[in-house]
Parts: structure tokens; C-alpha cells; sequence
């Protein structure tokens, strides 16, 4: 039951999709990043039907097929890691110290420069999408649920950059080593995934990729801001999803994989 309910907690906190309430006890919370990248994976199979109706109605060279496939991750997750994202946006252009910083983070205000970042992110992510072929949609579902997993692991193994916040409360409620241990073994499906259905190339580039977003991640979250947090958590999981869909962009358009 604790499972279930950490299931439920996972996505109700993020995600749209409509779950039953139940108390946040500390027995469901500890295990609740370990459900995290499963809602990457329902994005995914949300992506895949979007897309089979893209290919019903020939709307594959239209705005319909990119514009769609941008929005969709903004509305089953309810924008919460775009969030993050704004935030850091607006803390990094500030070039302050440290505290200033983490001061910018917890200021509920959008700043000029997350709305700057925000519009130029869509754009890219749009275009960037309308290059992906149909075949590639369920890769972009791998990507969901890996880029979620990395981010559940920085939870657990990061440090934290102010000793209060949601992150801390998951990590300090979470069997770390369990968690630790379940986000690496989303990792390692992802990449057998990728390997099977779009070839050993796709899984090490993406997976290479991902180790090397995860690193600079880790540099930027401990050098400018002191350790991680939820807003950094969401930067990490957003820029990672654009870099990798460009990544697999690149392998399908030069021709490099042979989908099977």
C-alpha cells in the first residue's frame, strides 16, 4: 500500500493526470522518485498516440505534428520543471553571488530573462521537433523516463544548496541507496530500449549525451548555487530533454540508425 501510495504521490506531484487523494505519510514519500520516471514513460505512450494520430490524418509535414509535440510535455506534467527552468533562467543571467541567487530562485516573480529563455526554448524545442520523424517519437519516450531518472538520482546524490525545500524533505525521507539503485536501473532500460529499437549507436550517443548533461549539471548546481534543489532539478530535466531529442534528431536525419 505505502507502493501504491508512493505510485500516487509520484504522480500527483508531477503531473496533470488526475490521481485519488491520499495523505503524504512518510512511508509513501520515501519511496515516491522511485515512480518518477514512470510518468516520463506514460508521456511517452501519450506521444506515441499522438503521433499515430498525426500519421492517421497526414498531418506529419503540417504545424500541427511539432507544435503538438512541444505542448504535450507542458500539459501532462503541468508545467513544474518549466518552472525550474524560469527560475534558474533568471537566477544565472543575474550573475550575482551565490545568496543572490538562491534569493532569486525562491522570488515567486517571472524575471525578463526567464520569459527571454522561455520564448527561445519553445522555438528551439519546435524546431527541433519538426525534424523528428514519426519513427522517432518512442525514443523521445525513453527520453522522458531517462531524463527523469537522472533527475530523481540528483535528489539522492547531490548535494543541497539550503537545508529546507521539497528536494531536501524527498531526500531526507527516501531510502537514498534504494532510490540510487532504481534510477540507475531506469537507466540501463532506457538504454537496452534504445539499443533494440533504434540500434547500439542511438543508446550510446543518447546515454553519452546524458552522462555529460548530468556532469555540467552537477558543476553548475554545486559552483553557482551551492548544491541542488527542485528548481535546478527541473533546469536539468528540461535542458537534457531538448539536447537529447536534438541528439536523435541528428543520428535519424544523417542516417547513422536504421530503425528495425
Amino acid at each position: 500500500m505505502d507502493l501504491l501510495g508512493g505510485l500516487v504521490i509520484a504522480f500527483s506531484m508531477y503531473s496533470r493526470i488526475p490521481m485519488p487523494r491520499i495523505r503524504w505519510t512518510k512511508e509513501r514519500i520515501k519511496y515516491t522518485l522511485c515512480f518518477f520516471p514512470l510518468v516520463g514513460v506514460v508521456m511517452g505512450i501519450f506521444l506515441y498516440g499522438f503521433g499515430k494520430g498525426v500519421e492517421f490524418f497526414g498531418l506529419e509535414d503540417s504545424l500541427v505534428y511539432p507544435a503538438g509535440g512541444t505542448v504535450l510535455p507542458l500539459l501532462v506534467t503541468g508545467g513544474i520543471h518549466m518552472d525550474g527552468f524560469l527560475d534558474v533562467a533568471d537566477a544565472r543571467a543575474s550573475f550575482g553571488e551565490r545568496q543572490r541567487k538562491l534569493e532569486i530562485l525562491k522570488d515567486p516573480h517571472v524575471g525578463a530573462f526567464a520569459v527571454i529563455r522561455a520564448a527561445v526554448y519553445l522555438l528551439i524545442y519546435l524546431a527541433v521537433f519538426s525534424e523528428l520523424p514519426l519513427m522517432g517519437l518512442p525514443v523521445m519516450g525513453a527520453v522522458y523516463a531517462l531524463t527523469r531518472a537522472m533527475s530523481g538520482l540528483s535528489v539522492v546524490a547531490f548535494p543541497k544548496a539550503k537545508k529546507d525545500g521539497l528536494a531536501v524533505s524527498f531526500a531526507e525521507k527516501a531510502g537514498r541507496k534504494t532510490v540510487a539503485a532504481v534510477m540507475i536501473c531506469y537507466f540501463v532500460i532506457c538504454m537496452v530500449f534504445l539499443a533494440r529499437y533504434a540500434g547500439p549507436v542511438t543508446a550510446a550517443v543518447t546515454g553519452g549525451a546524458a552522462v555529460i548533461l548530468f556532469g555540467r549539471y552537477y558543476r553548475i548546481a554545486v559552483k553557482e548555487f551551492g548544491g541542488m534543489n527542485g528548481d535546478l532539478a527541473g533546469w536539468f530535466l528540461q535542458t537534457a530533454e531538448l539536447w537529447l531529442m536534438a541528439a536523435a534528431v541528428v543520428l535519424f536525419r544523417t542516417g547513422q540508425e536504421a530503425i528495425r
